[in-house]
């Protein structure tokens, strides 16, 4: 079995395997091309999305810069996803996306660890676990999600946490570790800020 295959079958592997290094570094050139972009270069940056991601829907749309160690080659993006500045992925392993997600600036979302066994560190092994990330989830800036994660539906995920279990559908989670602060309810129907009610009236409520 090459080092290429153990890193696609989730076991520990050499990351410094030469197959594995002319990929990534290959991919990581295209990537630098993708961060000279304007904001106005909607079609080429359409282009690289569809060409590299694994998988994009419709209407996603990136601010750059945009980092990830395989160029985002391991991202599969749903559709009318939305990134904010700075979002980067240690995508060695599979990231999942769902339908109608947005990121706050600086995120980072990982898929490679390391073994905790100090004689397989020292020759710089590692590992990984897909990440997966349900339809219509907000994650605030500044979160960091790690290795083997799963982000139920409709949730938030609030600035600066650090999720390192998963988290169900239709909560709000803060913290570091993250953990579940409450459901998503009918308060949420009523108010969007503090005590500022949501005119219903003047919006086009689906």
């Amino acid at each position: 079995m090459t080092q290429y295959e153990r890193m696609t079958g989730g076991l520990i592997y050499d990351p410094a395997d030469k197959e594995i290094v002319d990929e990534q570094v290959s991919r990581q050139d295209k990537l630098w091309e993708f961060n000279q972009l304007k904001t106005s270069d909607y079609d080429k940056k359409q282009a690289y999305m569809k060409e590299v991601f694994a998988e994009c829907g419709e209407d996603c749309y990136i601010e750059l810069p945009f980092r990830a160690n395989w160029g985002g080659h391991h991202l599969h993006l749903g559709s009318r996803v939305y990134v904010n500045f700075n979002l980067t992925l240690v995508d060695d392993g599979h990231i999942y996306v769902g339908d109608d997600v947005m990121f706050g600036p600086n995120v980072t979302i990982a898929t490679a660890n390391h073994p905790i066994d100090p004689s397989l560190r020292k020759k710089q092994l590692q590992y990984n676990k897909d990440v997966h990330i349900g339809n219509l989830v907000w994650i605030g800036a500044g979160a960091v999600i790690c290795p083997g994660v799963s982000i139920g539906d409709k949730t938030v995920i609030g600035a600066g946490s650090v999720v390192t279990k998963d988290i169900p559908e239709g909560v709000v989670a803060v913290g570091n570790p993250c953990r579940v602060m409450r459901k998503i309810g009918e308060h949420d129907r009523e108010y969007f800020f503090g005590k500022e009610k949501i005119d219903w009236e003047n919006l086009q409520a689906e």
